[in-house]
């Protein structure tokens, strides 16, 4: 094991600020419903909206514009069934849409809460089409411009990718939404913090963001819904969040939540840098130390964080073992897929072959990560990668000389 263990699976979640948490060690001590109207309960609900006002400066938001949920998988369900509603009629009068819009348009690389949602819809025999990606990951253009029309309700593209770092052009995509008269959503929990997200000038009207991404705690997360689109509540119950989110307030969470919204939106520039500095150190090292290898995503439009490698020869599962006795953490792919057998479907996708997908490792760095980490992972990697080689069943001409962007 190496002397210090080298975190570096940030995209699966990230350790808490010290101003985040001693912000939400103070708030343990406001103990009033945020619901209630005595001064305990104002006071609880003033910090919540302060928290609010952090979240959508972040966006290039109004206040108004954000609900919060427990997170990016109800922020994107929410979307989803409100979709649902709308499509079969079920909205209750909360809206009018054109009923002619019977279609949603998403990719075939979105984060499996979008995936699932939209497949659910599918079984209930709702048109869904899922747009292809080239070999780098990003959506293609011709396809949505000849899906897309006056039969589309929703288009849902994620902005940057979990597994490979891609990002898409959003604003390009809800111009062409716009122009048929389309809602546009976009999940963009991996962007917010790492890379400029301005809402407004993104022109979408639903975005999803999760705290526990931009250093803050889990279980808390927002949807962004801009003024005047329809949206149906998933819980029903009370009238918080303006009756779209039932349920108490998480008064820590949201605290939390606000901090990393504030700390982030001061340090989206220099994170940039940074970051990206580190990110490209490693790649260039396992390109010089370990031969054959595969980098996937985008060259240049990729999240500054994100390293995806391709390892012909090994196995991803016995790569990260391998690594985590050494005492470094990363990831094979998306945490929420961790449970599963099956190649990356992000990475399938893309093109790449189910032996190459189930030998891929990804990195994504973040603040505290040092060079030296970035030195240890490039000096211990080699040899494992070596001797899983030397085990492999795969010929070492299938093992070696992938071409880059295949």
């Amino acid at each position: 094991m190496t002397g210090r263990k080298v975190y570096i699976d940030y995209n699966a979640t990230t350790p808490l600020k010290a101003e985040v948490k001693a912000a939400m060690i103070e708030d343990l001590e406001v103990y009033g419903n945020a619901s209630s109207m005595h001064s305990s309960g104002r006071l609880a609900r003033a910090r919540v909206e302060e928290a609010r006002a952090s979240v959508a400066r972040l966006l290039g938001a109004s206040p108004a514009e954000i609900i919060f949920t427990s997170g990016g998988s109800e922020s994107n369900n929410t979307v989803f069934q409100t979709v649902r509603s709308l499509l079969s009629g079920a909205d209750g009068g909360a809206a009018a849409p054109d009923r002619r819009r019977t279609e949603i348009i998403t990719s075939a690389i979105e984060h499996p809460c979008v995936l699932n949602s939209a497949a659910y819809l599918r079984s209930l025999g709702f048109a869904v089409h899922f747009l292809p990606v080239d070999g780098y990951g990003v959506i293609s253009m011709d396809a949505l411009k000849s899906l897309i029309g006056e039969q589309t309700l929703l288009v849902s593209v994620m902005m940057a990718n979990n597994e490979i770092g891609t990002v898409q052009d959003i604003a390009a995509i809800a111009a062409l939404a716009k122009k048929a008269g389309a809602y546009v959503h976009t999940d963009a929990v991996q962007a917010v913090g790492k890379i400029p997200v301005d809402a407004k000038a993104l022109g979408v009207d639903y975005l999803t963001m999760s705290a526990h991404k931009i250093y803050g705690p889990k279980g808390i997360g927002a949807l962004y819904v801009r003024k005047g689109c329809p949206l149906l509540p998933l819980i029903h119950g009370g009238h918080q969040e303006d009756g779209l989110r039932a349920g108490t307030y998480n008064n820590i969470g949201i605290l939390g939540f606000g901090k990393a919204a504030e700390l982030a939106a001061g340090q989206v520039e220099a994170y940039g840098r940074e970051i990206s500095a580190l990110r490209d150190r490693l790649r260039e090292g396992l390109l010089a130390r370990i031969p054959g290898i595969k980098i996937n995503g985008h060259p240049r439009d990729l999240l500054p964080n994100t390293l995806n490698v391709s390892f012909p020869g090994a196995e991803g599962e016995s790569i990260l073992l391998s690594m985590d006795i050494m005492g470094i953490e990363a990831s094979t792919g998306s945490a929420c897929a961790s449970g599963s057998l099956e190649p990356s479907h992000v990475l399938m996708a893309t093109g790449v072959g189910p032996e190459l997908a189930h030998g891929s490792i990804r990195f994504s760095l973040g603040w505290g990560i040092a060079e030296q980490d970035i030195d240890s992972i490039i000096e211990t990697l080699p040899p494992i990668i070596g001797r899983l080689r030397a085990m492999s069943t795969l010929s070492p001409a299938r093992a070696h000389a992938v071409p880059q962007g295949a």
